[in-house]
């Protein structure tokens, strides 16, 4: 695993993305990984070990999270910026000549995915959205808004480490050594020895703006042509099992794989998460399967 840099240009100036590679440099089978609305790249740690001899594994944190630069004015935590960034990170990814970018994005991420992977002439080929659909219910939303915006503050790695295991908990079931990953890669220690998440509070403002109402993605999602693989976590509330069932008849018609005991949103750190996106990325390559449908 390497760890680089690109710079973005918001409202304000020029600010840093943080983004870890794997595999080799020189393959043109790109797979871009996009983290959730407060998480960052090394959330996908798990996947992209396991994808890296066959594909090359670009994972970044978007503004305001992780390693990533917190930006000057709030309002720039908005989709066209993000889009923009990703639009820069995918020119750095292709400088090779690649033209084979497949998306794997996990709530945010998988939005992220949508609305580029809707766009005319888009270099994205193969689409995971994970745990997010073309409906994001309002319910959700005041869900996560009502802790995103929190400046909370532990005395330890552990309790912070307590907290992210309640706060957490739809991930799943996790192994003790992958919730300490998960912490220690989501927070920060500061000087006076207390502990925090290390994303920037601000990113919460376009919850704080939105209207109390239903996102909706259809116009977005019906103009996908690429392959799409839809992971639901069976108990999620924001990829609701009509609204999945209704994507897999219309627009790009995704498979459907459900993982059972799982809400918002599967963390793709056990194996057989892993294993049906690397199949799925890997489809109709020697030695792969299609996924299975749910």
């Amino acid at each position: 695993m390497k760890e680089q840099y690109i710079q973005g240009l918001d409202s304000r100036g020029f600010h840093q993305l943080h983004y870890t590679e794997w595999g080799d440099a020189e393959n043109p089978r790109v797979v871009i990984c996009v983290h959730g609305l407060t998480r960052n790249c090394r959330d996908f740690d798990a996947l992209a070990a396991a994808l890296q001899n066959e594909l090359r594994v670009v994972s970044v944190s978007i503004a305001g999270r992780g390693k990533s630069s917190w930006l000057t004015n709030p309002d720039d935590y908005c989709y066209p910026q993000y889009m923009a960034d990703m639009t820069a990170l995918i020119a750095r990814v292709t400088a090779i000549g690649s033209n084979d970018i497949s998306w794997v994005g996990t709530s945010m991420g998988g939005m992220l995915g949508m609305l580029l992977a809707s766009r005319p002439e888009t270099p994205i080929k193969r689409l995971v959205l994970n745990d997010v659909g073309a409906v994001i219910p309002k319910a959700a939303m005041e869900r996560i808004g009502s802790y995103v915006s929190k400046i909370l503050r532990f005395e330890s790695l552990e309790e912070t480490e307590a907290w992210l295991r309640i706060t957490l908990a739809p991930f799943g079931p996790l192994s003790d050594a992958q919730w300490r990953h998960l912490t220690v890669h989501n927070s920060k220690q500061h000087d006076d020895g207390s502990w925090s998440m290390n994303y920037d509070p601000g990113i919460a403002l376009p919850f704080q703006k939105a209207q109390a109402r239903d996102i909706e993605l259809w116009n977005y999602y019906d103009t996908i042509r690429c392959p799409t693989l839809l992971l639901r976590g069976a108990l999620s509330d924001l990829l609701q099992k009509d609204i999945a069932v209704q994507m897999t008849q219309r627009g790009p018609r995704p498979e459907l794989v459900e993982f059972a005991g799982i809400g918002h949103a599967p963390a793709l750190m056990s194996d057989d998460q892993i294993r049906v996106v690397r199949n799925f990325l890997l489809q109709g390559q020697a030695g792969t399967t299609a996924p299975t449908r749910g």
